[in-house]
């Protein structure tokens, strides 16, 4: 089916190459792959093909290549193309996104997917190093343009259904350290510590003592300058190393959005870290990550343009390669998968109206990638391919475990 050109499309459009019977063969599996999404497929010439029912959008292929591609390697070559602008999509971007994640939730793992899973090699310290300086240290001022002022890069927790993004982070802090029964001089250590908001409220809200581990050189500096203004750097050390080289015994370890960038060959390294130093009866931890419901490696362009080295475990694996080897017991799990999937909503409309200054900085293709990237992100969260856990975790002996959740819930609203 073709629909009818304008003039001006006509007169560009002479000069592109029509489309051959096997193109539109070729097209005609495309969209059988994506039929159940109701986004159709159109060619470089204008040729259409689209489902029946409810159409969403369209997936328009701007070259021969391009439609190759994306039948032989789609987890790569989607990202790849749109960046490149040799794909693009008509109709509602992020509508279009979600349509298409929904009908690959429950595809088998691939033969890719599981040489990857196979291959993965332990993030070594310079692996991670450059793994970490590849997404984090982009320049504290693209991460301002459409982050809370804050700049919390994780998952925020939403009371209320009409909370904004800066309430949701702040109550996700505070939830952070209700549910450790965070109290004034306590010892805290953090691993992977971002931009420092969280290290500095449990400073500030709970007076907490805390040291901060990062391998981030832009974040630690922003987290350090912070503390100084804000004149908590006595209660506050943020550190410049990986968390394997964390020393020393505290009352409370806690870890948020860096178990991703772990990675499952070194799950073991994690258990014997978590082990020494909240061994004593006052000992407690959580980690807050995201996960996934069975095993499977991060999408494959993800994991090569965004998030090198990332992986995000199941439970099963958190459980059987950190908490049981580091002989801890497990008080309370929680998922805030649907929390993320809004958090990500919000990140992307800040990041729309801030797309011409990341453009003229990074350029068109970087643009494309990170509009790609939110986009897709929360849609994973939102159909369930996705998880964003929190696990609350003691010692065996600790005395630190609640009669019920309520008194985190209460306190939390009484806070908001």
């Amino acid at each position: 089916m073709r629909r009818s050109l304008s003039a001006s499309e006509a007169v560009v459009r002479h000069r592109i190459a029509s489309t051959t019977a096997l193109d539109r063969w070729l097209a005609a599996r495309l969209q059988q792959s994506i039929a159940a999404s109701g986004v159709g497929v159109e060619l470089w010439d204008g040729t259409t093909i689209h489902p029946g029912g409810e159409r969403i959008g369209d997936l328009l292929i701007r070259d021969r290549g391009a439609l190759a591609a994306l039948l032989i390697n789609p987890d790569l070559q989607y990202g790849e193309l749109y960046s490149a602008g040799r794909i693009d999509v008509r109709g509602d971007f992020a509508a279009v996104v979600d349509a298409v994640s929904r009908v690959s939730i429950d595809a088998p793992l691939s033969w890719r997917e599981r040489l990857a899973l196979w291959a993965a090699r332990p993030n070594a310290l310079v692996r991670a190093r450059r793994n970490i300086h590849h997404h984090y240290d982009l320049g504290n001022d693209f991460y301002q343009l459409w982050l809370d002022p804050q700049l919390v890069y994780t998952c925020g927790y939403y009371p209320t259904a009409s909370a904004g993004l800066e309430e949701a982070q702040l109550a996700k802090l505070d939830l952070v350290c209700r549910k450790l029964r965070l109290t004034a001089g306590d010892t805290v250590v953090e691993a992977g510590c971002g931009w420092g908001a969280l290290a500095l409220h449990m400073a500030r809200a709970y007076g907490a003592r805390v040291k901060a581990f990062n391998i981030s050189t832009e974040q630690i500096a922003f987290a350090r300058d912070r503390a100084r203004r804000e004149g908590l750097d006595d209660r506050v050390t943020f550190i410049e190393d990986d968390y394997r080289n964390v020393s020393g015994r505290f009352d409370v370890f806690v870890s948020v959005g860096m178990l991703e960038h772990v990675g499952r060959r070194n799950f073991s390294s994690l258990a014997r870290v978590l082990r020494r130093v909240i061994d004593r009866p006052t000992g407690r931890g959580l980690l807050h990550f995201i996960g996934r419901d069975t095993a499977r490696p991060l999408n494959a362009w993800t994991r090569h343009r965004i998030f090198p080295g990332a992986y995000a475990p199941t439970l099963g694996e958190v459980m059987a390669h950190v908490i049981e080897p580091a002989r801890l017991s497990v008080l309370d799990v929680e998922n805030l998968r649907l929390h993320y999937a809004r958090t990500l909503q919000h990140w992307r409309e800040q990041f729309t109206p801030a797309e011409a200054d990341v453009r003229a900085r990074f350029g068109e293709a970087f643009c494309r990638a990170w509009r790609l990237y939110l986009a897709a992100s929360e849609a994973a969260f939102k159909v369930g391919s996705l998880q964003l856990f929190q696990v609350l975790f003691a010692p065996s002996s600790s005395g630190t475990v609640r009669w019920t959740r309520a008194e985190i819930y209460s306190e939390l609203a009484g806070l908001l």
